[in-house]
């Protein structure tokens, strides 16, 4: 028996004329043998990114809590679509709510195309698969579509197609399933237990990626691994926040930084001058972790790729701040500078080693 509920979250925030502010609603569908326990974790995380997201739209959410055997702590995956980098451009500029938000698009390519650093492809200038980075600016396919969730694309008014991801219930914009062999706490509140992890903390984490916190690295990543075929330049996609990802290298070219290797990347909304945070830059060629996360053990926030046992998991406002450049309304949202400050602040918390790897397709475990 599937099982679907939908709540509408609102946002804490009162508008002066004493009307609720507008939020996303979460229409969750659970599968079979998930617990009343885990639905109302999963509502619980959804409520937590929907008091801080002004936007009026549906997110459509399959979810579980279910035996899946093996190390492997969960999984999840994200439905996207390919928008015409002109369409996505110009929608993040209607969209703009914020200081960030100006900032941001105002830093973006103008024209229907935009460059990039790239590395690994077959029909890279240094030889086919090399690691050395060479200037994509030939207007390909890859300089003139993106490819993001079909939530994001909600967010900044964007059509979307009706998609059935492997896992859902009929059609949805995200999957999420947790191994019930695993000990979750349920309740954060009262702070997490020593041998659980916290599940709304998890899912909260994992809702983020449906949000948008994706990056297309990831695919060049696995793509340009032997045995895999080395990918041509034209079908390597970024994601809406790989628009604001960069390397010092990148940052001098005026491009985004979209390799596959371990050198820093980092995220900044004025064009690479600024650094807010560290991005994690790829299990293969980088430093083990998904592109699609900050780096590990920084504690730049949700986004972060691990989390450990008993370790209680928050949204930070350097999370909001990827939110809503990448086309989410944020209230209220720190200016800027605020938030070259905090980021800056945050990278000298690093250090501790963590306990478990969570990842935007499989979340594994991994023992200290």
């Amino acid at each position: 028996m599937k099982t679907l509920v939908s709540i509408i979250a609102l946002a804490s925030a009162v508008l002066a004329t004493g009307s609720a502010a507008a939020a996303p609603a979460f229409n969750f569908q659970f599968t079979a043998g998930t617990s009343l326990q885990a639905q109302q974790g999963f509502i619980a995380a959804a409520s937590r990114w929907s008091s801080l997201l002004t936007d009026d739209v549906t997110i459509n959410l399959t979810v579980g809590f279910n035996p899946l055997g093996g190390s492997i702590l969960g999984q999840a995956q994200s439905a996207t679509e390919m928008y015409s980098y002109s369409a996505f451009r110009q929608g993040l500029v209607g969209d703009i709510s914020s200081g960030a938000d100006a900032t941001a698009t105002a830093s973006l390519a103008a024209g229907n195309t935009f460059g990039m650093l790239l590395n690994r492809t077959s029909n890279s200038p240094n030889g086919s698969g090399s690691a050395t980075p060479f200037l994509d600016t030939d207007g390909d396919d890859n300089n003139a579509y993106v490819n993001i969730t079909t939530a994001e694309a909600k967010a900044i008014g964007l059509a979307t197609q009706q998609q059935t991801l492997s896992g859902c219930i009929g059609t949805c914009d995200g999957f999420i399933q947790f191994n019930s062999q695993f000990a979750f706490d349920f309740n954060p509140n009262d702070g997490v237990s020593a041998n659980a992890y916290d599940f709304v903390g998890v899912a909260a984490h994992e809702i983020g990626h449906t949000l948008g916190f994706i990056s297309g690295v990831d695919v060049l990543d696995y793509n340009s691994t032997p045995p895999q075929v080395f990918p041509d330049d034209a079908f390597t996609y970024v994601t809406g926040l790989d628009m604001f990802r960069y390397s010092a290298q990148s940052a001098a070219s005026g491009v985004t930084d979209w390799t596959a290797d371990n050198r820093e990347k980092y995220f900044s909304i004025d064009g690479g001058a600024t650094e807010i945070a560290l991005f994690s830059n790829g299990v293969e060629h980088g430093d083990g972790r998904q592109a699609s996360h900050w780096k590990d053990d920084l504690y730049i926030g949700l986004m972060d790729p691990t989390g450990g046992r008993g370790e209680a998991l928050a949204i930070s406002q350097t999370d909001l701040l990827a939110m809503d450049v990448i086309g989410w309304n944020v209230s209220p949202v720190p200016e800027p500078s605020t938030y070259a400050m905090l980021g800056a602040g945050l990278l000298l918390l690093g250090g501790r080693a963590r306990k478990s790897a969570r990842k935007s397709k499989n979340i594994s475990q991994k023992q200290k």
